[in-house]
């Protein structure tokens, strides 16, 4: 490589012959790397966004958060915690990825004394892809359970079934002058999802996984392939399926939506999802809340707006700052991955208030489609809301199976519920897998690159086999331990650093310059003031709300012992010690005193910047290995003969930099 280049340098080269990274003509074409290619359609950017982003929590988590805190008053945080904390870094992270056209872990050229934090983020997202893509295989368990004329779990009577269940068509034809004690009785669909999908009964705890389920083990098996042969070619291939897999749910949601408001006592359940309850956002208790706001607020040095008649960062707060959190995906890197295969000029600002807004939205019309069958469901069971409400698996594969028994046609209703659960599902899954696989690839181009579907099989195989012990009879326990640690505080961690290595490490003014070299116009004073304190103040509240609130895990009545807590403590913590270890390896690359090798290793790379040559301007001019160009805007006006306003907004860039050096050697 080094001879190609002495070469290189030996000849004079025109601009018009220069050789960009991405180029495969001319002599140093052929040593550079296979090419990462880009999305292929004008939609697959935001199509897989959108996918990434509306995934199982809207439709299990959110509306069971919005009637928990406060109905309809709940909107009002979530909608300033989706402005405050989501837009700002969802913003943030699109911008690195499309600026450098790099993955999580290569990005950090901007500064590689912190790439442990890329690394922080492979380990969170590969623990969760594991126990994601279980659920998946559970969802395709259901699936395959729907084509019948009877659904499995609707009545009692069957060999998985105890004394204690109950079947509610018994409750409905009963004399309704004889209530039906239901307080120490069982669904049969409750029944069916522990004793018989799951088969709990054969374990005694998480130390006691029992034998593999082979039915779900191959539901697992068939997912993986799914995914694998969705991102067998990167995002040329999953930019595609999600034109289906990322409409398709919509259409699926109205029309269990219109099913929904047409029941029976549906707006008993749609009223208990969105009356509004103001208490719930100011409450004159003083709160462990109140102590957490103090802390953050002191270590911010700005007044703490939070006093024992009115707390601000009451519950209610965090858990909508919460939803916002894990509902748009931020910190997972598959934002920014998604984003490094755009072109440089890409409207993401744009996007980015597209996805958000969407997702919002999204979660609101699926709390209306799951309380309206909830409220029917309570009606016909002579109970109140609340007690039918559930989230995560129990909504999914308990709470809302039994209400499709209920209605005509409960098999047609059953699948399509569960094959829109299987399409948010795997939009999510390819956006992990992709994260994994541009990362590493990335890392190593000349090596993985032209290997690509390769060495994905090889990930999906590792990650499935790793995923067995959750196919058994005690796997439930292990999913629930990975959903509580894996991506818990270890991925705010994760959040926070790279925020505050973006604003003040790298630099507020540059990171700025950036966007304005990329999108035609510099962030205004919203983003900037929430990069610079809303969001690390919001995330630190975050952070130090999951620490104090700590609680062991629990699934139903087992609680967890004290060994698998500390393995899960241990798996969150592992991805935040790979900063400290990142910093160390970045430090010992360097040379001279260890304050010297800190500078040095803290300041961006030769060759961070745009990947393109053409795309480069001011200080990242002829900063790629082997580039002789003194200005990239020459190639352009010698290659399109003229000036477009993307080289207008290089030469006011390169103008701002000249008159800041100027004023830098002036003092």
């Amino acid at each position: 490589m080094k001879q190609v280049r002495q070469q290189h340098l030996r000849k004079p080269v025109t601009p018009d012959l220069l050789v960009s990274p991405s180029s495969q003509d001319g002599e140093l074409g052929s040593e550079c790397p296979e090419d990462r290619g880009n999305w292929t359609g004008r939609l697959d950017f935001l199509l897989s966004c959108i996918g990434y982003c509306v995934g199982l929590g809207n439709v299990w988590r959110f509306p069971y958060r919005a009637y928990t805190n406060g109905g309809g008053a709940f909107l009002v945080p979530y909608f300033i915690m989706l402005a405050i904390c989501g837009i700002p870094i969802f913003f943030m992270e699109l911008s690195l990825g499309q600026f450098s056209s790099l993955g999580p872990l290569a990005v950090w050229k901007i500064s590689p004394l912190f790439k442990g934090v890329g690394m922080g983020t492979i380990l969170i997202v590969s623990l969760v892809a594991i126990y994601y893509n279980m659920i998946i295989a559970y969802v395709l368990f259901y699936l395959f359970a729907s084509l019948t004329s009877d659904l499995p779990w609707q009545h009692c009577g069957n060999w998985w079934n105890t004394d204690l269940c109950l079947d509610h068509h018994v409750i409905k034809a009963g004399n309704s002058t004889l209530p039906v004690n239901i307080s120490n009785t069982v669904s049969p669909s409750e029944e069916y999802w522990s004793r018989y999908v799951l088969h709990i009964q054969g374990s005694s705890g998480i130390g006691d996984p029992g034998r593999i389920r082979w039915n779900l083990c191959l539901c697992l098996l068939l997912s993986w392939t799914i995914v694998y042969l969705c991102i067998l070619k990167g995002v040329k291939s999953s930019g595609k399926v999600v034109y289906f897999t990322a409409t398709f749910p919509y259409l699926i949601l109205v029309m269990l939506l219109i099913r929904g408001v047409t029941l029976e006592g549906a707006w008993k359940g749609i009223q208990f999802y969105l009356t509004p309850q103001f208490d719930h956002l100011l409450s004159s208790k003083v709160t462990l809340e109140k102590q957490i706001s103090n802390v953050i607020f002191l270590m911010w040095r700005i007044p703490n707006p939070c006093s024992p008649q009115n707390c601000f960062f009451r519950q209610v707060w965090i858990e909508a700052a919460l939803q916002i959190f894990y509902s748009l995906g931020v910190g997972f890197g598959g934002l920014l991955t998604f984003a490094s295969y755009n072109t440089f000029h890409q409207n993401i600002y744009r996007d980015t208030f597209i996805v958000t807004l969407g997702n919002a939205i999204t979660s609101i019309l699926a709390g209306f489609a799951i309380f309206s069958v909830l409220g029917y469901m309570s009606q016909e069971l002579g109970v109140p809301v609340n007690q039918v409400a559930k989230a995560g698996p129990g909504l999914a594969f308990v709470v809302y199976p039994q209400a499709m028994t209920m209605l005509p046609l409960s098999p047609f209703w059953s699948f399509l519920f569960f094959f829109m659960l299987l399409t948010l599902g795997l939009d999510s899954q390819f956006a992990f897998m992709e994260t994994i696989v541009t990362a590493v690839t990335d890392e190593f181009p000349y090596y993985l690159r032209p290997k690509k579907a390769s060495f994905s099989a090889v990930i999906c195989i590792a990650l499935f086999l790793m995923g067995l012990i959750l196919t058994t009879e005690g796997g439930m326990y292990w999913l629930v331990l990975l959903d509580d640690y894996s991506a818990g505080f270890g991925l705010m961690v994760v959040v926070i650093t790279t925020c505050l290595v973006v604003t003040r490490v790298y630099g507020m003014k540059r990171f700025c310059r950036d966007i304005h070299m990329m999108l035609g116009f510099k962030p205004g004073p919203y983003f900037r003031a929430c990069w610079m304190v809303l969001s690390p103040a919001t995330m630190m509240a975050l952070l130090v709300y999951n620490i104090v609130k700590y609680q062991p895990s629990e699934y139903g009545n087992y609680r967890f012992p004290t060994w698998a807590e500390v393995l899960g403590i241990l798996m969150g913590v592992l991805s935040c010690l790979m900063i400290p270890m990142g910093m160390v390896v970045a430090v010992l690359q360097e040379e001279g005193t260890l304050w010297e090798r800190v500078q040095q290793a803290s300041r961006p790379a030769m060759d961070w910047g745009p990947s393109l040559e053409e795309n480069r301007t001011g200080m990242y001019v002829a900063s790629l290995a082997g580039s002789q160009s003194p200005k990239p805007l020459m190639v352009h006006m010698r290659k399109y003969g003229g000036i477009t306003s993307y080289e207008n907004t290089a030469i006011e860039v390169d103008r701002e930099m000249e008159e800041e050096d100027e004023e830098e050697s002036m003092i």
